[in-house]
């Protein structure tokens, strides 16, 4: 499997009033889920995840193990604004390396919702699930420091990056963080249409240096995508080199 790094350039203005016509526009301005339908009517099925949009200058990023030239071929039956919104006309691709050196030492760059799933199913901050039961008797979460939250984080992270032996933590850092408001779709098939909702939780970028684990487990992390919502603009692991031997 041959994984490809696509690069799109969305147009701000055509993205922001499509996203607003269509209501996939959160309180906060997140375009997670607008990205996500854009990329699902241009490509159905075999839409590019995970994705990262980076802003009207560094465009949408996104990972795909499809034949660019077969997405291109779709890409060409998108109606205009959709393809306007999207920018298909500067579609961009180039593959990554299939194979990686154990060890190999790499910078990385990924935003993530680090959330757990609760017993009954819903979904929970990491941070504050990792209070427990002590809730009612802890000092409030708006108590706790930056740094405590970000060592959460970074735990929730390791956990991520060690299934299947794919990668190893070195050293990462807790970049930004807020609390953000998503789009997400209620309501499963036969129910009719499904409703909107707006969805909080912990909006994180950390970036710092991996070891490369297992060879193909990498490979496997990198499609996959780090956490939840990876199709809606979360998890997707950007990697650069770094000068460190």
């Amino acid at each position: 499997m041959t994984l490809h790094l696509m690069r799109f350039q969305p147009d701000p203005t055509a993205l922001a009033t499509w996203s607003s016509r269509h209501g996939l526009t959160s309180p906060d301005g997140d375009l997670g889920y607008a990205l996500h339908a854009l990329l699902a009517a241009t490509f159905g099925d075999l839409a590019p995840k995970p994705l990262r949009y980076l802003g009207g200058n560094e465009g949408l990023l996104a990972y795909t193990s499809v034949d660019p030239e077969f997405l291109r071929l779709n890409a060409q039956l998108a109606t205009p604004d959709v393809a306007r919104a999207l920018g298909l006309d500067a579609m961009d691709s180039r593959p990554f390396p299939d194979v990686w050196k154990t060890g190999q030492r790499l910078g990385f760059d990924v935003r993530v919702r680090p959330v757990v799933r609760t017993k009954d199913g819903r979904e929970r901050d990491a941070y504050l699930h990792s209070l427990g039961d002590r809730s009612d008797d802890a000092p409030k979460p708006e108590h706790f420091t930056f740094t405590e939250r970000a060592t959460i984080y970074r735990e929730w992270l390791a956990k991520q990056f060690e299934i299947d032996d794919a990668a190893q933590i070195e050293d990462v850092r807790m970049d930004a963080f807020r609390l953000t408001r998503v789009i997400r779709k209620t309501g499963g098939a036969g129910k009719g249409r499904r409703n909107a909702q707006s969805v909080s939780g912990p909006d994180v970028v950390l970036k710092g240096q991996l070891l490369v684990g297992h060879s193909e487990a990498f490979s496997r992390l990198l499609a996959r995508g780090v956490g939840r919502h990876r199709a809606f603009g979360f998890g997707m692991l950007l990697l650069r080199p770094t000068s460190r031997c």
